[in-house]
């Protein structure tokens, strides 16, 4: 019998290339509001998990979830703003 054994380079090569790109950092960097109201939305979800919710966790969570969408329509009214011609 022949055993097949994958050797880690061959499985997943490292690249040279690997860093990020200073765009992809800028993008990461105009969408972290976003990314830190998730991550507290997701920490309110998580803290409820194993027990019913009160009144103050419900409140936490529909405030995260406010945070979100204040982001996310932040993020998007930026990026119209910055379109040649602006709103249509």
């Amino acid at each position: 019998m022949k055993f097949i054994a994958a050797l880690q380079n061959v499985v997943t090569p490292w690249p040279d290339g690997l860093e990020p790109s200073d765009a992809e950092l800028d993008a990461i960097e105009w969408e972290m509001p976003l990314i830190l109201a998730g991550v507290d939305l997701l920490d309110a979800q998580i803290a409820v998990l194993d027990r019913t919710p009160s009144e103050l966790d419900e409140r936490r969570i529909r405030r995260a979830r406010r945070r979100v969408l204040a982001a996310r329509r932040a993020l998007t009214n930026q990026a119209i703003a910055t379109l040649p011609g602006g709103a249509a």
